[in-house]
């Protein structure tokens, strides 16, 4: 037991280092291009400017003065030949306004960045413009974001070890431990869609609105790891409607289905179904169920969630028309480690159900299942 612990322990730290090495390697190759990018956006610019000063052609004096607007998030600061400041662009004002020598302390850090990009104005006597440039906006989330995704994935390694290092105590620890992988399966979502979109900020110039789809994905592992940590302390239950919970949930599965899914809710009439939840943790059973049904159905079929509002008690079906449970295997679809997928922990249901039994005090069962016919997954809440 010990002896394969401390196996896949290694194995874990040689993936983690590979993947902190890759990111950040990757990162620095991104940021290396996008800054080649710039210093040519500031030669554009410069060369521009030198066009307004030695031209009268109307044609040539409107594209110079459209490239010299377009640099709206490059800061650059124009000095003469002696490195006295004469001008500066795209720098907050106010800081200047408040620091005396803020301007002096932009300027070395510029220097320590780039080489200056001169214009000659006049060889003899010399005059000439010095122009000392800084990181645009997008090339500094580029260069930090992956150091805040790694901070997030380090510490989820770090209580993937806390929890692995429990996990030959007993045999309810071996869920703590699973628990823990789970986690670090579920970062793997949002990690490949953080590749795709660096994909794509390669091959656009501007690419601003990607640094906003990565903070979606910098939210989504936000999400997780409130959930790891609903796990490991009691959660406050909050009076939800289980309607609207569910429905931003379908919401959010839907996008990741094909169009040969689709998807039903039904709550017997009521506008709202109140009851007393976590709502990350319920989220959680219900992104388990949704996407096991996705599984069991392999791309084509439907979902009907059914909704019932009892006195004491809200009763939730969740039903797919998939492959069914076999009657061998109903026995065991909570238990640790049991999945007929080719991929994954097999601990999403016995994650579900411990959500559900020791945190909502609720229960959830296999109500019905039939081979080639589908499944029904029974959630009941006290109320």
């Amino acid at each position: 037991m010990i002896g394969s612990w401390l196996n896949w322990r290694t194995l874990f730290a040689l993936i983690a280092i590979a993947i902190v090495t890759g990111t950040i390697f990757y990162s620095n190759y991104l940021a290396s291009k996008i800054a080649k990018e710039e210093v040519r956006k500031v030669e554009a610019w410069i060369e521009a400017q030198q066009t307004l000063l030695n031209t009268t052609d109307t044609a040539n004096i409107t594209l110079a003065s459209k490239l010299i607007a377009e640099n709206n998030d490059i800061p650059i600061i124009e000095t003469n030949e002696a490195d006295s400041i004469t001008n500066y662009r795209n720098i907050d004002v106010r800081q200047i306004e408040r620091d005396g020598h803020f301007l002096t302390r932009k300027l070395s850090e510029f220097k320590a960045l780039h080489a200056p990009v001169v214009l000659v104005l006049n060889r003899d006597p010399y005059i000439a413009n010095k122009y000392y440039f800084g990181e645009s906006r997008l090339q500094k989330e580029v260069r930090y974001y992956p150091i805040i995704q790694l901070v997030v994935v380090g510490l989820f390694i770090v209580i993937t070890f806390s929890f692995l290092r429990m996990s030959h105590r007993s045999s309810q620890n071996q869920i703590w431990a699973g628990m823990a992988k789970e986690t670090a399966h579920q970062l793997g979502t949002p990690l490949t869609s953080l590749e795709g979109w660096i994909e794509m900020l390669k091959d656009n110039k501007e690419g601003a609105h990607i640094a906003v789809e990565m903070q979606k994905d910098l939210q989504r592992l936000q999400l997780v790891s409130d959930r790891f940590g609903k796990i490991g302390s009691k959660p406050k239950l909050e009076e939800t409607d289980v309607v609207q919970q569910i429905e931003n949930m379908v919401d959010y599965v839907k996008k990741r289905a094909g169009k040969m899914v689709g998807f039903s809710i039904r709550n017997s009439g009521n506008s709202a179904v109140i009851a007393l939840i976590s709502p990350p943790l319920f989220d959680w059973v219900m992104e388990n169920l949704l996407k096991n049904a996705l599984d069991a159905m392999e791309g084509k079929g439907s979902i009907t969630i059914d909704i019932y509002d009892r006195p004491k008690q809200v009763i939730i079906d969740v039903s797919d028309t998939g492959k069914g449970i076999s009657k061998a295997n109903l026995s065991k679809v909570f238990a640790p480690g049991f999945t007929t997928k080719k991929r994954g922990w097999g601990l999403g249901l016995t994650l579900t159900k411990r959500i559900i039994h020791e945190y909502h005090q609720g229960n959830i069962f296999v109500k019905h299942s039939e081979i080639g016919q589908g499944t029904t997954f029974r959630i009941v809440l006290e109320k």
